[in-house]
């Protein structure tokens, strides 16, 4: 059974064509939209890739010199039980020094790292 076609005016028809214009449109806008969302989703995560290893890289050197600074205070430990009258009271010194250099060398670290990840 074939269908029975209304006829349209004119007027109609232009506007119909108008809003299929406008809808085909809106779809090559979506389409457009979501291949900047990609592109932009891939910047992201590239971005984030690469400030990952900047911070792992960081840790690294923090961790080396913080390890540094420990061997320097068991080094310091060492002459201090071996330090005869009153030279342990300099070797104290320079062990209370170096603790406190370790201390604020992590103590910048942790916060640069905890400011990096946004806590």
């Amino acid at each position: 059974m074939a269908r029975k076609r209304m006829s349209m005016s004119r007027e109609a028809r232009v506007a119909y064509a108008e809003v299929e214009k406008g809808v085909k449109h809106v779809a090559r806008s979506v389409g457009e939209v979501q291949v900047a969302l990609r592109r932009a989703e891939r910047k992201i995560e590239a971005d984030a890739r690469a400030r990952i290893r900047d911070l792992r890289r960081d840790a690294r050197t923090q961790l080396a010199l913080l390890r540094a600074r420990r061997r320097d205070a068991a080094r310091t430990l060492v002459r201090l039980s071996g330090a005869a009258g009153g030279a342990w009271r300099d070797v104290k010194k320079a062990a209370d020094r170096t603790l406190t250099e370790a201390r604020t060398v992590a103590s910048s670290a942790i916060k640069r790292f905890q400011r990096a990840i946004g806590e």
